[in-house]
């Protein structure tokens, strides 16, 4: 089809919203930093769109505007308790896996979280299972290939 015969307005389509997750917004204080900047990138971006009059950026980039926005406003702030000897937002635990290898994670807000660098999302199975377990409790957690038990070993303030 010609170009002609496309009503340039119906090219760029607004794109959906990205899906806010239904859970509390719990947030440490490097996961508030983390989302800070993400919304300042994604104004930057927005301004930048709207200055090129490019409506495919523009779109893309205020979908991340509008996320980021409710992400920032949602955010539940949260400090660990030092003195407590339970796994809890914020804290790091090492667990024994049934393999015998251990673990570290941190448990962080869902947008803080990045399992490769040991920050494990509070609303994962893992985390779910692991909070309000101490030292020598043992957890299981299902998973694709069957259940995995995990051994609580060490439980540290941040």
């Amino acid at each position: 089809m010609s170009r002609a015969f496309v009503n340039e307005d119906s090219c760029v389509d607004s794109l959906p919203d990205r899906p806010v997750s239904e859970h509390p917004n719990l947030a440490t204080e490097p996961g508030l930093v983390l989302i800070g900047e993400a919304l300042e990138a994604a104004r930057r971006d927005y301004a930048a769109a709207q200055a090129a009059s490019d409506r495919e950026r523009l779109a893309s980039a205020g979908r991340d505007l509008r996320y980021w926005s409710a992400r920032r406003a949602t955010a539940q702030p949260r400090t660990p308790v030092p003195s407590s000897d339970v796994v809890q937002f914020g804290h790091s635990v090492t667990i024994a896996r049934d393999d015998g290898r251990r673990q570290t994670f941190r448990i962080v807000g869902e947008d803080e979280a990045d399992i490769k660098g040991g920050l494990l999302s509070v609303t994962s199975p893992l985390a779910r299972a692991l909070i309000g377990k101490g030292k020598g409790d043992s957890v299981e957690v299902a998973t694709p290939r069957g259940a995995k038990s995990y051994e609580v070993v060490t439980v540290d303030f941040g």
